[in-house]
């Protein structure tokens, strides 16, 4: 089972759930697809046994070879290439390695070149495998890099992927495919702003999803009430808690410093694996015995 952990905004509170969670799953694999900022090593502490270059093919053109045509530029939809006149200019930063301008073009004059973009590490901590990836300072392309991240998922294991904050490319990528998405947010008119685009992301994606509302005890009780009305689980509620921010500031799991919270979350996952996961005619989750 493949179950990521997404929030609309950051700082909810995603990746104190996500380790956590990985911690008290038996045979469990930790994947961290925020490749922008990864963070979950730093409470997981894995010993790393092996890293991986990333790269993504980019354009390279033969002069000699051009007769300026144009095409190239055409089909490119993210204007990483321009020709004008006897010159052709690429920008790297906007190629998204499709590979389309080399495909079409008839003088054969372009050719593919691999880019760095980041790099993959994998390790093992307390019993967790663990797999995160780190995009090169000043890259913007995170998505291949995602996708590079994810195939290191192992399907013998419970596959939990730390995603990136918000609603863009990268998350989509890294939720695609989950059997089911915690959504973690937090009481605030903020929280519950981009709680909604992020229920509306997973719903499109017809992905399974229920909700974890960190810092519980502030802010008002708007989030409940939207959860109430579209019929959305909330799986747990985590109060805010010096000790908590405390330990969270010190790289220890919520687990690890409260052990309590051990049996919340051996119990929110048998609530997802017991459970068989409908969709409602409005395309709400119902958790169905």
């Amino acid at each position: 089972m493949i179950v990521s952990i997404a929030s609309g905004k950051g700082g909810t509170g995603k990746t104190t759930v996500a380790t956590s969670f990985a911690l008290a799953t038996k045979n469990s694999q930790l994947i961290d697809c925020d490749v922008e900022e990864p963070n979950a090593h730093i409470f997981l502490k894995p010993r790393r046994e092996k890293r991986v270059t990333v790269s993504i093919p980019i354009p390279k053109v033969d002069l000699t070879k051009c007769n300026f045509c144009g095409k190239c530029a055409q089909i490119c939809a993210y204007n990483a290439l321009a020709v004008l006149n006897d010159r052709v200019l690429v920008f790297p930063h906007l190629c998204h390695g499709c590979g389309g301008c080399s495909l079409l073009c008839m003088q054969k004059a372009i050719n593919e070149v691999d880019k760095k973009i980041g790099i993959v590490e994998i390790g093992k901590a307390n019993g967790v495998a663990f797999v995160h990836g780190i995009l090169n300072i000043g890259e913007v392309m995170a998505p291949p890099l995602v996708r590079a991240v994810k195939q290191n998922i192992n399907t013998s294991k419970t596959v939990i992927i730390d995603a990136p904050p918000g609603t863009s490319c990268p998350v989509i990528e890294a939720i695609k495919g989950s059997d089911f998405c915690i959504l973690v947010t937090e009481p605030t008119p903020f929280g519950l702003n981009d709680l909604l685009l992020a229920v509306e992301v997973v719903r499109k994606m017809k992905i399974p999803f229920g909700v974890v509302v960190n810092r519980a005890d502030l802010g008002d009780r708007k989030v409940d009430t939207y959860c109430e009305e579209e019929n959305i689980p909330v799986l747990m509620r985590i109060p805010f808690d010096r000790e908590i921010a405390m330990s969270y500031s010190k790289g220890i799991p919520l687990v690890t410093a409260q052990p309590i919270y051990y049996r919340k979350f051996t119990n929110m996952f048998e609530i997802i694996k017991n459970h068989v996961c409908v969709y409602s005619s409005k395309g709400n989750l119902e958790l169905v015995d």
